[in-house]
């Protein structure tokens, strides 16, 4: 899994400066207007929004689009769409497991641009259920390394607010944990004076795929070809690759 971490949290910090930033703040600007309308748009009461928030200002949105977003969210100001979350399962090149998070107010167009996707780079749709039992539902908290910070520090810091396990990936340590436990993570952080980069619940492989240097390019293209449609909103894949591959293909 720590291959697939690591490929995970490079793939996010490119898409920062990408061109494609332009889609990656609209993801983030739905997932905003989403948690405003489901728990209300104070931040103070709604950790859902507070998490989403602050992953959007440290990703550069700026911060006339999130208050505006809130406000849409929350029904204080008009235009909000009526976003509705639809999971697509199949599998992918070299029989990797894919779910595809969909945050669509068009289900039809939604439904047709992941099955064309995926039948045109390798994959094929599969039935509900026949994919998801390979994943769980994790919180995952992203915590930069600094000077000095080791991963006993970061543990420390999170044992008690049900933590389930601390891994180096290298620029960053992930925190997993239950997803119920995600808010009660990033709390125990903030109050030891530990900054963190993201906090949210994903769904992370319990049985992971090893990949060559040819399946993990073809596996890479499909997520792109995927990412590329303004309906989906997250991809997850239980593959694994090692540092070397994914150093040759970037």
């Amino acid at each position: 899994m720590s291959g697939h971490s690591k490929w995970a949290t490079t793939k996010h910090k490119k898409a920062v400066v990408d061109a494609r930033r332009g889609k990656l703040f609209a993801r983030l600007i739905k997932n905003i207007e989403v948690a405003a309308r489901t728990g209300g748009g104070d931040l103070a009461g709604n950790p859902t929004l507070y998490d989403a928030v602050q992953k959007a200002r440290k990703t550069s949105v700026p911060l006339d689009n999130i208050e505006r977003a809130v406000k849409r969210g929350s029904g204080l100001e008009a235009g909000g769409a009526d976003w509705q979350t639809i999971m697509y399962e199949g599998y992918g090149p070299n029989g990797v497991a894919f779910l595809v998070e969909c945050l669509t107010d068009n289900r039809n167009r939604a439904a047709s641009e992941v099955r064309v996707a995926m039948t045109r780079n390798g994959g094929s749709m599969a039935d509900p259920g026949s994919v998801s039992y390979l994943f769980a539902r994790k919180g995952v908290v992203i915590v930069p390394k600094s000077d000095g910070l080791t991963e006993d520090d970061v543990l420390s810091a999170v044992l008690d607010a049900g933590a389930e396990e601390v891994n180096d990936l290298g620029e960053a340590f992930e925190v997993v944990s239950a997803a119920t436990d995600v808010v009660a993570v990033r709390t125990a952080l903030q109050t030891s004076g530990l900054d963190y980069e993201s906090a949210e619940a994903t769904f992370l492989p319990s049985v992971t795929v090893d990949l060559d240097e040819d399946g993990a390019r073809k596996v890479f293209k499909l997520i792109d070809v995927l990412e590329d449609s303004d309906d989906v909103q997250n991809v997850y894949a239980n593959f694994d690759v090692s540092d070397d591959i994914m150093a040759r293909v970037g």
